[in-house]
Formats: C-alpha cells, structure tokens, sequence
C-alpha cells in the first residue's frame, strides 16, 4: 500500500500553558459503572482529561457506536464549528481552527472515536489537514487522495492538492490569507513539539498568533453525543517464538541508549512502539495489532498507562516477569510532572537550571510527543524551581485559553533529552525468528492470494460479472482460512477501472463498479497473521487489455525490477534509489504521485519508519540490513485505470566480489510469492536482463508455494501454468 510523498500535519511550539493539566484528571473510559478517576491537585474545578479521549458528560451520553462517522451534510458542522470557534477562549475567539488527522499518538490510523477530520469533512483518506476559518474551509491531503477528496469532500471545502507547485504549505496560508491580529486555534494534544516553531514563527511574523485551546477539541463538541466510544479490546502476548526477544532484553537495549544520551526516563508514546517494546499486541484500532498506551521507560522499572481492563490475566503475568508496572492510562501526566518536578529540585535559579543533572532528563521524540505531554512537563519545572507559580506564564483567560508562547528562560535541553526515539530503528531492524516469520506470513499469504486469482481467472474470464466488495469478500475468505491468520493489515484495496487510479480506493457497497471480463483490476490487499504482516499488490485484466495498459503495466514493472536488483553501499537512503523504480515510465513522460516504498512492521503496522523509498527529502535513514520495505511503482490515469505492483523485500547483505572502502553492500530479498500476470507483460520490450529476472522470479514462487498446495491439483495446476517461462 502506497505511502503519502508529503505530510501535510501542522505540529505547534513547547512552552508552559498554565491551565494546561486541569484537562488531565479522568481515565480513559469512563463508564457510568466503573468509573476510574486520577485526579490532580487543581484547585477549584476539574477539567475531563483529554488522555480519556472525550469528556465525562460525552462518555455518559455516547451510544456504543463502533461505525465511522457520518460525512452527511458537512456544511452543517462546519457552521457549528464557527460558531463555536467564535466562542472559544472565553468569548476572545479564533479565526481558523486546524483539524489533524492524528490522535493523541500521532497514529496514522486512528480509533473512529479520534476520527475528526473525517467527521468535519466527510474525507475518509488516511492523510489530511483541515482548516476551518470565517469563512473558508480547506482539506491539505497528499496526491494519494486527490481523486478521492474530490469525490468526498462537499461544498464549500476547497481541496488544496498538498505537494504541488502552486499549493501553498498550511502555515503560509494562514499566515497570508487571515487578517492582521487573526487567532488560530489548535487543540494542543493532536499536535506534535516538532515543527511547532515553524507554525508559530510564521504566524508571529505575519501580525497572528497561535491559540492553544484548552477547554475540549471544538470539533468533539461539534459530534456531541453521536461520537463512537474509544475502544476497549483486549491486550494479548505476542510470543516470544514470534517476537525473537524478550522485553527484558529489549528494555536493557533502551537504557543503554538512555544512559549513553544522558537521559534518566524515555517516554514512549508511539502505540506500535509500545506494543513492539513489551511483546504485545492490541485491537484498538482496525488493521493495526496496537492499543492505546504509554510507556515510561526509567533507569531500573517501566510503567504502562493502560486501561487496566484490557489487562487480563497472561497479559499481566507477562509483564510481571519483565519487571513492568501497570497504572491507568491517565496517570500519564501526573507522572511526566512529578518527573520534571523532581529534575527542578535544586535549581531554582537560572544558575542553577543551566547544570541540571543529565540523568534526571525526559528522553521525547518531539515529532511525536504531543505539545500538551512536554507543556505540562515544563509547567512543573519552572513552579518548582521557582517555588511558585512562575512569573512567566502567559495570562490565560477564565477558560483556560492562552495565546501561543513565546521561548522563556527555561532551556529546553535542561528538561528534556529532544532525539528520535530509540525505539523506531530498534522496531524496524528485524532479527532472525522476525524475518522467518515475515517469510512463513508471506507463504500463507500466496496460498491465499493464488486461490483468489486462479477463481477471478476462471470465473470473471469466464463470463460471471463480480463487484469490487465481492473480489474483497472472496480474498478475505481464503485469508480466513489460513493459519495464524487475524485481520487485514489495511482495508482493501479492489479498485476496478477508473477506481484504481485512486490511489488508497476503498470499495463501498452501494456504488462500486462492476468487475468483468473487460475490466482491469488493482488488487491492493495485506494480512495480519501470528507471525508477520503481508503487503501486496497485482494487477489483472480478466480478457484482453489494451495496448496502451499493457505498455504502461510493462513499464511499471521494469521499474519494479529496477528496484529490486539494486545493489548499494551501507549508509544509502532510500530517496538514493527511488528513481531507479520511476526512469522507465519517466522515459515516456509518466509518474505516480506517492512513495514507492515503505517500511513494514513484523505483525505490526503495515506502515513502518524510520525508513522509505521515495522522493522526500527530508527522510535521510539509511537502509540497513534486517529492515523490510515495499517495492511498489504504479501509473494512474485518472477515471481510466490504475496499475501498481507490489512485493516486500527483506533487506540483507549482497555477496559482492569486493567491498570498497570497507563498506558493506546491500541488496533484498524478495517476500511477496505471488505471480505476475504474464498476458500484461510486453516481452518485446523488456530486456534479455529483465525477462531472466521474471522468469527467475517465477520458478521461485513455484519452487516456495507449490509444496502447500498439495491438497489441490487444479490450484497447483494453475500456478504451474502461471509461473512457466515467458
């Protein structure tokens, strides 16, 4: 499944709100019979904190919806929105209000509860920021979703087409479309540190400022009662016979990184981080094995901030062994203050604060810790140093709204330990019972895969009209039936005809296409099994393709093979290899508008970093031996077609006659065991080079998948036929 070229999220600045805390008192579910509360010492009121996901009253009121929000009438909301908006900071107001995809962990998926940009906007893509103004509304997405958001989105949304010439980035269009004086309002928990100064910095220059709103995302208020509670499904161990290694091990490998970067606690605060750290998985969110958590990570304990009910027995006797406490989900903050709290002991003056101790020092990611995590950390900080509330804080009104803040005294350095987490590398290099598991997926995966398109072969060739939802129905079935087998990694896929060129389509009932034997199919699928996560993409025509689709289909393909024979020195970034996968379609003047590969999780997200390949820049990771990545060029033409081919490939070291300089070399190992459609291949133009590495490609999936399909002669047939030599 493709990944987006350009992130189109806002994050926002790190500086003390005082009111900040008051929102952080409630535990994540708060049911009317279990009710758990954390409370704080605030004095006077108490303010539901937003780690519970939505306020008290929401939680009592909400019916037990799991659908995703309703995209009817969205004018509607948005008036609601502004008006809400105008009310907002204690009648003070904002005149732009931005609405990210994230949650509170920065999730590129989130549970249907934090699904806000889609309830406001009825989008449903995967990437995307909303900003409402007076009287503007304007959706940011990547062009993965151009063709979606067109269809989606309903009136008076303009799309900005993120990535393009002439779109500008989301902070220079607020900086040059809204008025002088104009405020813009945040919620300050779907924002990450990072970047935040970009935002605030434009805006300060261009006469506006930045408006943290503390007293409840306005778009929950907007969805009242209608929105879905969060989810409660139950944690389980992903065992060690999958995993590789222990979460012992595991945490000693991040104290070691801790006490080398003088950090006394690392907060971790990505969910698949979390799962991947303490060998276990989740279902709180669809598709992805995680559930919302934290962790922290001290020099001789860890804590996880969970719903104690998803805890069940095992779970618990697990994390027992590795040492690891579990507190509530909303003891988080409390937490991070006493932390802070105790690293400003001893320093109450600037003298002081300049030699804090290194080893009392909060080790964050600041692209994925959200600003309302690091704000109330310095909050704590500075009133114990200063013994008092600290005379720096902004003035905030009786609602608790405060305009943005600008830098103070308070080095960020004496706090916080502000590098990449640890984790993500430690996640993305793969040992050896990870790579065999990720092999083992992939096989299932193929029987599965080989069935579903051995029946479309002979029933759709054969005359039988299908639609999009039914090929899915079918592909899930024969996952179903495979070992191990747990949930799609994504939602399908199935695009047939102009629908394939939407780049992340999803079939719907009720109004996707008919699939015949004129039609040619994106099939775009992944699984989530005990033992790894799969990822793949074929395309198919059922009769006779054009031309001009098998040209371009060629086309993809020799820039697929392109990539996969890549040889590279230890150090290379994926960006150095991406165009070896677009030269054969930029020879003819074609492109695709998304990455051509991701990382993958080992039964985990189907998207992984801290790695890709693909034409951003700013993604400078080396690829290293043990990742897994996506190889998946495509060619879309818009309400015609789309054609994309996909494997995953194991990274490792290649055998080469020499290693210069004393580098190693790299090259991959193919996962994905599934054939090519050989009636879309032009022989004629691959080269004698290209055409061995198919046929080579195919006598391995022969050799891999025909030893599971001994139970049937006609499947077995079919891919004996399927994988001869062109």
């Amino acid at each position: 499944m493709p990944l987006q070229l350009l992130r189109t999220g806002l994050q926002i600045p790190a500086r003390v709100c005082p009111e900040l805390v008051r929102r952080h008192l409630i535990s994540c579910r708060l049911r009317s019979s279990t009710s758990q509360k954390a409370l704080l010492p605030v004095p006077k009121r108490q303010i539901p904190t937003r780690l519970a996901f939505r306020t008290a009253a929401m939680a009592v009121e909400a019916p037990h919806k799991t659908e995703a929000p309703s995209s009817s009438n969205p004018p509607a909301k948005v008036e609601e929105l502004r008006k809400l908006m105008a009310a907002a900071d204690g009648g003070r107001g904002v005149q732009a209000y931005i609405i990210p995809s994230e949650d509170t962990h920065m999730s590129e998926y989130a549970p249907s509860c934090d699904e806000r940009r889609h309830f406001i906007s009825g989008f449903t893509g995967s990437a995307g920021t909303a900003v409402v103004t007076t009287d503007a509304a304007a959706l940011w997405t990547d062009g993965r979703y151009f063709l979606q958001a067109e269809q989606q989105l309903g009136p008076g949304w303009t799309l900005m087409r993120g990535g393009t010439p002439k779109c500008p980035e989301i902070q220079d269009w607020l900086a040059s479309t809204l008025p002088e004086g104009a405020r813009v309002g945040i919620d300050p928990f779907l924002h990450t540190v990072n970047g935040a100064k970009q935002l605030s910095t434009k805006l300060r220059e261009a006469g506006k400022s930045l408006v943290p709103l503390l007293d409840g995302n306005l778009v929950d208020k907007v969805w009242g009662g209608q929105r879905p509670p969060p989810p409660d499904a139950p944690i389980r161990v992903h065992k060690i016979e999958h995993a590789g290694e222990t979460v012992q091990a595991k945490l000693d490998r991040m104290r070691n990184d801790m006490k080398e970067k003088g950090a006394g606690t690392l907060l971790v605060t990505a969910l698949d981080e979390v799962a991947w750290l303490l060998n276990l998985r989740g279902g709180d969110v669809s598709y992805n094995p995680v559930f919302l958590a934290y962790v922290l990570v001290h020099e001789s304990s860890a804590t996880l901030y969970v719903d104690p009910q998803k805890v069940g027995p095992e779970v618990q006797k697990h994390l027992d062994e590795a040492r690891v406490t579990v507190k509530p989900y909303s003891d988080l903050l409390s937490a991070i203050k006493l932390l802070a709290g105790t690293a400003a002991e001893g320093h109450a003056d600037a003298k002081a604060q300049a030699t804090a101790k290194t080893g009392s020092k909060i080790w964050i990611d600041p692209g994925k810790v959200s600003y309302a995590i690091t704000a109330s950390a310095r909050q704590a900080f500075e009133e114990r140093t200063a013994g008092k509330a600290s005379p720096r804080k902004r003035p905030r009104t009786d609602n608790g709204g405060t305009e943005a803040p600008q830098p103070t005294a308070l080095d960020a350095s004496i706090l916080f330990v502000e590098k990449p987490s640890p984790i993500a590398l430690a996640k993305a290099i793969k040992n050896k019972v990870e790579v065999e598991g990720m092999r083992e997926a992939h096989l299932r995966d193929a029987v599965a895969l080989c069935s579903l398109l051995s029946f479309l072969e002979k029933e759709i060739g054969g005359g039988r009209v299908m639609d999009e939802v039914e090929v899915d129905a079918e592909l899930q079935a024969r996952r179903h039936a495979q070992p191990g087998y747990i949930e799609p990694s994504f939602p399908t896929i199935a695009g047939a005809e102009g629908n394939g060129a939407i780049i992340h389509y999803r079939a719907q009932q009720g109004s996707c296409k008919k699939v015949d034997k004129d039609t040619l199919l994106l099939l775009d699928s992944g699984g989530q099994f005990d033992c790894g996560t799969t990822d793949v993409t074929r395309t198919m025509h059922f009769g006779t393709p054009s031309d001009h689709q098998k040209m371009c289909f060629t086309r993809v393909l020799q820039g697929h093979i392109g990539l996969d024979q890549a040889i590279f020195p230890e150090g290379t970034p994926g960006l150095a290899l991406d165009t070896l996968a677009r030269a054969p379609l930029w020879s003819l003047g074609l492109n695709y508008r998304h990455g051509t590969g991701h990382g993958v999780g080992a039964a985990l997200n189907v998207h992984e970093g801290p790695h890709s390949i693909s034409t951003r820049l700013w993604v400078t990771q080396p690829l290293m031996a043990g990742m897994i990545v996506s190889n998946e060029p495509g060619y879309y033409e818009d309400n015609a077609f789309g054609i994309r081919i996909e494997n995953l490939l194991h990274i490792r070291e290649a055998n080469t006659p020499f290693k210069f300089g004393g580098q190693s070399y790299f090259g991959f190992e193919r996962l994905t065991m599934i054939p090519l459609q050989r009636k879309m291949i032009l022989t004629d133009v691959l080269s004698k080079k290209e055409v061995d590495w198919v046929n080579q490609y195919h006598q391995e999936v022969w050799e891999k998948v025909s030893p599971h399909l001994q139970h049937d002669a006609e499947l077995l047939s079919w891919v004996k036929k399927n994988t001869e030599p062109l």
